[in-house]
Parts: C-alpha cells; structure tokens; sequence
C-alpha cells in the first residue's frame, strides 16, 4: 500500500514541469523552430521577473529605516 502524502501545489507543478522537460527532450528534433523561439523568449521573460523581484529585495534592504513619530500629549 503507498503511503499517502500532503497535496503540495509546487511539488506537483515542479513535476509537471520535469515531465515536459523530458518529453520535450525526447521530441526536440521535430519540434518546430517557432516553438524554440517561443520557448527561449519565456525563459528569458521569467528570468526579467526575477531579477525585478530580486531588485526589489536589495533595494528594501537598502533603504534607511523610518523613524517612528512620538505622540505627544498636549494639554
């Protein structure tokens, strides 16, 4: 009996992504010249976003730490 594990979302989209990867691998001669392209074009899109993301990070430890404003009770 296989022992059942916890749904993981990106357990399960990493495999599919491994699975298309070995398919495309076995196809790779006939697959066609536009889908290369397409493909190579993603990869780099993704790769963009990632570096904005990590543009973002550095630039968040970066920046200099706000004051806190001190209320002041006025009578």
């Amino acid at each position: 009996m296989a022992e059942e594990r916890e749904f993981v979302f990106e357990d399960w989209l990493a495999d599919g992504v491994k699975g298309f990867r070995e398919g495309c691998k076995k196809l790779s001669p006939h697959l066609p010249e536009e889908f290369r392209q397409h493909t190579q074009a993603a990869r780099r899109e993704m790769l963009l976003a990632m570096r904005s993301l990590l543009d973002t990070a550095i630039a968040c430890t970066e920046e200099k730490p706000k004051k806190k404003a001190t209320k002041i009770k006025v009578e």
